[in-house]
């Protein structure tokens, strides 16, 4: 088995260690690559998508983040992005929800767009 050194702000981390405790994993390295598995099971999901697809697109980010590199991304998609919510929520982040419609391989784009962004520390898509 191969060895992968990882960086993890702390307060990820102890919400890690947390969640190690209450579900049970036997580790850290058991609950990241359980982690890799769903993303990489998501991805290939989204990847196989075909014709004209609607989504929807949570993002969220720390408040006070510099969103110009965000609104850049949602400004390159004008074709596909309907319209999205945008709220501050009290743990000093906030939550966009984001509408798009169109080409599945441009939707899929767009979140990959999102989703490389390291100003985004979550992505949550529903295909619908």
């Amino acid at each position: 088995m191969g060895v992968v050194s990882l960086s993890i702000p702390e307060a990820l981390l102890q919400k890690t260690d947390q969640y190690i405790k209450k579900q049970g994993f036997a580790n850290r390295s058991e609950i990241i690559r359980q982690a890799l598995r769903a993303y990489l099971s998501e991805t290939q999901k989204l990847g196989e998508l075909q014709g004209h697809i609607t989504a929807t697109i949570t993002i969220v980010y720390q408040r006070g983040t510099q969103t110009r590199r965000i609104t850049e991304v949602q400004h390159s998609y004008t074709n596909v992005v309907l319209t999205f919510l945008h709220t501050h929520v009290d743990e000093g982040y906030c939550i966009e929800v984001i509408v798009a419609k169109g080409d599945a391989k441009t939707v899929n784009d767009f979140i990959t767009a999102l989703k490389t962004n390291k100003q985004i520390s979550e992505v949550k898509v529903t295909v619908l």
